[in-house]
């Protein structure tokens, strides 16, 4: 039997401090992942560190480059493409800053491989389980998962974490053109519509650990986008909208 294609799907931008050790990480792996990375024109080399490594570990190691800074949902979504027009069966999401550990990833597989169509790597599901987070940003996180579950009733106790596997018949079973939300939202909504098209969602727990290098993403305008959004998703599911 041929082995599966699997997929970490890794957005960069101005990760030059984290970029080669993520990949090399990522590729002593057991289970042999494939990794793309998806690089927003970062201006500070990150892409050219990558490029310099495709050679090292042939036909495993990929490069995708966009413009410029276009978000985080956009980057995934141009991912999931990617993967899908290559057959990828199991296809993860995580950071590039290792608040995801890369060992986590095995934990991943298994739980899908037993299955499970979306594995959650998540920092809430056996209490709080996160690591070097100022107090006010552990409240916020912890507090907006409490609150889509209240608005969507959704089941997930981490509906904003970025560390995931998909398996492949979830992203061909949504329209990918229709997913509206570019930060922390997009986490949420893609969760949702796959539990509204009753795919099986299991969460493991993981142990999230706030970079030591590079710069955070976060800004208020992502915040406002899934508190915002999340009324959205849940308005338009009561009118049998599913995409």
């Amino acid at each position: 039997m041929a082995q599966e294609k699997l997929l970490v799907i890794i957005p960069t931008y101005k990760e030059i401090e984290n970029i080669e050790k993520m990949i090399h990480k990522v590729m002593s792996l057991s289970s042999g992942f494939d990794l793309l990375i998806v690089d927003d024109n970062s201006p500070d080399g990150t892409a050219q560190v990558v490029e310099s490594l495709i050679d090292k570990y042939q036909n495993r190691l990929h490069l995708l480059k966009r413009a410029g800074k276009l978000g985080l949902g956009t980057a995934y979504i141009a991912g999931f493409r990617w993967a899908l027009d290559r057959n990828y069966l199991r296809i993860f999401e995580m950071d590039c800053d290792f608040s995801h550990n890369p060992d986590d990833l095995e934990n991943l597989l298994i739980t899908s491989v037993e299955g499970s169509d979306l594995v959650i790597g998540s920092r809430y599901v056996t209490g709080v389980n996160v690591v070097n987070w100022p107090i006010g940003r552990v409240i916020l996180s912890y507090f907006a998962s409490v609150y889509v579950r209240w608005i969507t009733g959704m089941p997930v106790k981490d509906a904003t974490a970025g560390f995931v596997c998909y398996h492949e018949k979830i992203l061909r079973s949504i329209n990918l053109d229709k997913i509206r939300f570019i930060g922390y939202a997009f986490q949420i909504e893609m969760k949702f519509k796959s539990w509204i098209r009753n795919f099986t969602i299991k969460e493991v727990p993981i142990i999230f650990t706030d970079r030591k290098e590079g710069q955070s993403k976060m800004s208020g305008s992502i915040v406002k986008e899934a508190v915002f959004g999340v009324l959205s998703l849940k308005i338009s599911s009561l009118f049998g909208k599913k995409d």
